[in-house]
């Protein structure tokens, strides 16, 4: 099932090659097929646990404008036979794309989509969707996941983020206050089945969404179809708030 009928396109045709490692958050040594070996840029400041395996097949694209530092970009990973995108900003985009192709079901009927607007105490939400048929705006924050430990469960976050759990209470806020509030999960990647926050790794993260849902806020996720040309939002998961 494909429902995102304007897909995210990477910005030129990948290249393959092997990962040699990631550092620095932000940079990625590989190997190109052709045997050149490159630094590229990795859009990821997670800790990337399961993705950046050292050996893995990357594809990276390729970036022609003079003022970059890098003209390479680390975009897919296969782990399996799985393709995975690492960029973090994916989702925000894939997520836009869908909505305004009134897609996500749950997300239709709105007559604007506004990105980064401020709100709460010193955030800004990812999408605020205005106007239309509905009756009170709702304001959406979307996570990137690519976490997979067990077979058909995907899992966020993949590290301590207090940056996410704020975001958790800011929309605690917007709900209390009336209007629609939305944590957006968006899975990159097609083999998972079901989803579930990994306690393990940020129990404050786990406990701040269970308190977030209690509180009134809406959680939805879906998954990606991705293929060497472009990530396609696909279908929605289960979702289990259980502590792992």
């Amino acid at each position: 099932m494909r429902f995102n009928k304007q897909p995210m396109r990477f910005p030129s045709p990948l290249r393959r090659g092997r990962l040699v490692k990631r550092y620095k958050r932000f940079l990625a040594d590989i190997v190109l097929d052709d045997g050149e070996a490159i630094t590229a840029h990795c859009a990821n400041p997670g800790s990337m646990m399961g993705v950046a395996i050292e050996g893995a097949r990357v594809w990276v694209s390729v970036h022609n404008n003079k003022k970059r530092k890098l003209p390479y970009s680390w975009e897919l990973v296969e782990i399996g036979k799985t393709l995975i995108p690492i960029n973090t900003s994916n989702p925000n985009k894939i997520g836009f794309e869908a909505i305004e192709a009134g897609v996500i079901p749950e997300l239709t009927g709105y007559g604007e989509i506004r990105r980064e607007v401020k709100y709460g105490e010193a955030s800004r939400v990812d999408l605020l969707l205005d106007g239309g048929r509905r009756d009170k705006p709702s304001y959406v924050e979307i996570k990137n996941v690519h976490l997979s430990r067990e077979p058909g469960l995907a899992e966020f976050p993949d590290s301590v983020t207090a940056r996410g759990a704020r975001h958790l209470h800011e929309l605690s806020r917007v709900a209390a206050d009336g209007a629609r509030a939305v944590m957006l999960f968006i899975v990159q990647r097609s083999d998972c089945r079901r989803f579930r926050p990994a306690a393990d790794l940020d129990p404050a993260y786990a406990e701040a969404l269970q308190n977030a849902v209690s509180a009134g806020v809406e959680t939805l996720c879906y998954d990606c179809e991705v293929t060497l040309s472009e990530v396609v939002l696909r279908k929605p998961l289960e979702i289990d708030l259980k502590a792992r």
